[in-house]
């Protein structure tokens, strides 16, 4: 406004109206920067009342000095003259530094995360006050307004309001909410782009005629004409109106959704329910839901092909597979677009000419593929049925369902990685119980090998005969629960029972009495009882007994005891042999499939016991010393049925 009438008091030769403005204008500038500044108070109350006697101080001002405009071009210019100085400008001076030192002050009280918006409203603003700053007191100074400074002002306010239009669009709360249309928008930029191009082109023509010599006339009329044809070309050309319309909208205009709203609701739907295989269905309806879609369908990658894994709402047969490498499956892993069938139907160059498998084109409600892309991969890919409420399918359309369809394919590839993982799960579950089987029977071998091994001497020994049909009716035994265990999720503690401590400790020693050296038993505390499965509990104590004699000599002691102390059964297995230190304790003892028995050994003994103790809710500790041998000190919890 303040523009527009003073280039009007200037057309019409009547300036000093001009004048009249100039506090208005001011006044408004200095009200707005205390609305600014009063904004970063908390408290309302304190804000308000600031700001009410700062627009009370400076609406007096703006009177002051719209009096002395009036009194001046009443009275003449003399009369604002005092000692020399013109009191008017001064006033007008005063005004500009006020401006300026609100400027800075904004800029100071700003918080970080408003300083992106207000730092172009100060420079707007700053440069404004700044120029009327030099205007001014340029007027003292020499007693006269520069005419060069005056006219040369309105331009300079006039770039700053690019500056000020950015600090308007970064801060909701400078907005106005004017609505233009977008076909407005859209001829209004057609007809300014022709314009400047028909511009450029004049610009061209008078080159062309000024420095063309006899022939200029003749090829500034034959460049005009083909430059106005190109236009004419330009101006039918639906792909490049097209493009005109979709940069217009995504840069000028509010979205048709409501992003918020989409996306909770796109979210809920794909992730209501379990993650299992209706997650699939799930993807295709939350997709589908999007653009109000009836039904679709999922392909996805299956070796070297995709194929149709789920439907909703919508047929497919079985034998609808594309392979990875075809053409649609490259056009979409390489460009990540939509496929829109009818469009492609309509215009293949726009595609270009890409082969869609006849299938896909034959299917009546197939409307549009769309890519499911991880990392650059191509998970799979959605076919969605035609929609009976979208009539046009643009650019925020296809926006929305790829960026949707980036989302589906993590969730699909975390299922996918989900399955994979139980899978690997279960074969580490069985490879884990098939070498603690194979420990078990590795144990029950070297008994049963000793047997054979001792009868040739004493085979005409009927005590030797007995233990030996004991021993091998035990290993039997032990073998057919390991078979059992096999069938059955042998991992987890089985039938538990309440186990009476030196009876098992009484059996395990007895049959570990075919190694050398023999074990003897010390049952300090009778009548402990534990819950456990008696079997493998005896296994383990048969594991720590047969790794001390591995490691004693014939010569040596292997102790194994039982006692009680702090309301827990405390078993000790402890051998005179070669000990080991405590790196070897710390780096190498616990850890599966590490053994200092060579091919011999799997590695896996102490690392059972120690996981099989755990599990009944108790520890292992060992206490070694090379050269003197070791201690395995286990303890557990002791059963209330005791």
């Amino acid at each position: 406004m303040w523009l527009g009438f003073t280039a009007a008091t200037i057309y019409y030769d009547v300036s000093f109206f001009a004048y009249l403005v100039e506090p208005v204008r001011s006044f408004s500038w200095l009200l707005f920067l205390g609305y600014v500044l009063v904004s970063s108070i908390t408290d309302a109350r304190l804000a308000e009342k600031r700001f009410r006697k700062a627009a009370v101080f400076a609406a007096s001002y703006t009177l002051l000095l719209t009096t002395m405009v009036l009194y001046r071009m009443a009275a003449g210019h003399g009369v604002t003259n005092y000692l020399g100085v013109d009191v008017l400008y001064g006033g007008f001076l005063l005004v500009a530094i006020t401006g300026l030192v609100m400027v800075e002050q904004v800029m100071r009280n700003a918080h970080v995360e408003s300083r992106r918006a207000v730092k172009y409203l100060c420079i707007g603003l700053g440069v404004i006050f700044a120029y009327d700053f030099y205007l001014y007191s340029n007027a003292l100074l020499f007693q006269g307004l520069d005419v060069g400074l005056w006219e040369a002002r309105g331009f300079v306010n006039g770039l700053t309001v690019p500056v000020l239009a950015i600090a308007i669009a970064r801060d909701p709360r400078l907005s106005l909410d004017i609505f233009v249309s977008r076909r407005m928008v859209f001829h209004t930029t057609a007809m300014l782009g022709a314009g400047l191009y028909l511009l450029v082109m004049g610009l061209g023509g008078y080159y062309i005629r000024s420095y063309g010599g006899e022939w200029g006339t003749v090829v500034e009329i034959i460049f005009l004409f083909g430059a106005g044809l190109i236009l004419m070309v330009l101006f039918f050309s639906g792909r490049i109106r097209a493009s005109l319309r979709v940069f217009i909208n995504k840069h000028f205009f509010h979205y048709k959704y409501d992003y918020r709203d989409e996306w909770l609701r796109f979210i809920q739907t794909l992730s209501s329910g379990q993650p299992d295989d209706r997650l699939r269905e799930r993807a295709i309806h939350s997709i589908a839901e999007i653009i109000d879609s009836p039904g679709g369908i999922l392909w996805m990658r299956q070796m070297n092909r995709f194929v149709p894994v789920a439907s909703w709402q919508m047929r497919v047969s079985g034998s609808d597979v594309v392979d990875s490498d075809h053409p649609l499956v490259r056009f979409m892993t390489a460009r990540e677009w939509l496929i829109d069938i009818d469009e492609f139907e309509r215009d293949p160059e726009l595609y270009n000419n890409l082969v869609i498998p006849d299938w896909l084109l034959n299917m009546s409600r197939a409307w549009l593929v769309v890519p499911l892309i991880v990392h650059d991969h191509m998970l799979g890919f959605i076919v969605l049925a035609r929609s009976p409420a979208q009539n046009h399918f643009n650019w925020e359309d296809s926006d929305l369902v790829k960026t949707a369809g980036r989302q589906v394919a993590v969730h699909l590839a975390q299922l996918e990685a989900s399955q994979a993982l139980v899978e690997a799960k279960q074969f580490e579950t069985c490879n884990r119980l098939s070498s603690y089987v194979m420990h078990d029977l590795k144990n029950l071998i070297a008994q049963l090998s000793l047997v054979v091994s001792n009868a040739s001497k004493h085979k005409h020994n009927p005590r030797f005969m007995e233990d030996a049909i004991t021993t091998v009716d035990n290993s039997v035994q032990k073998m057919n629960r390991l078979l059992e265990h096999l069938r059955s999720d042998g991992m987890e503690v089985q039938e538990a029972e309440s186990v009476e401590l030196c009876m098992v400790l009484k059996e395990v020693v007895q049959m570990m009495s075919n190694g050398q050296p023999v074990p003897t038993l010390d049952c300090q505390a009778k009548g402990i009882r534990i819950l456990a499965d008696k079997d493998r509990f005896s296994a383990i104590v048969g594991h720590l007994i047969r790794n001390a004699q591995d490691a004693t000599p014939a010569e040596g002691r292997i102790i194994v005891r039982l006692f009680k102390r702090d309301g827990k059964a405390i078993i000790e297995v402890q051998d005179t042999g070669t000990g080991m230190d405590k790196a070897f304790i710390r780096d190498r003892l616990f850890r599966p499939f590490d053994s200092t028995k060579g091919k011999a050994g799997m590695g896996i003994g102490v690392y059972e016991a120690r996981d099989y103790i755990h599990k009944l809710g108790g520890d292992i500790e060992v206490i070694s010393r090379p050269g003197e041998g070791s201690t395995f000190r286990v303890r557990l919890s002791i059963s209330e049925m005791d």
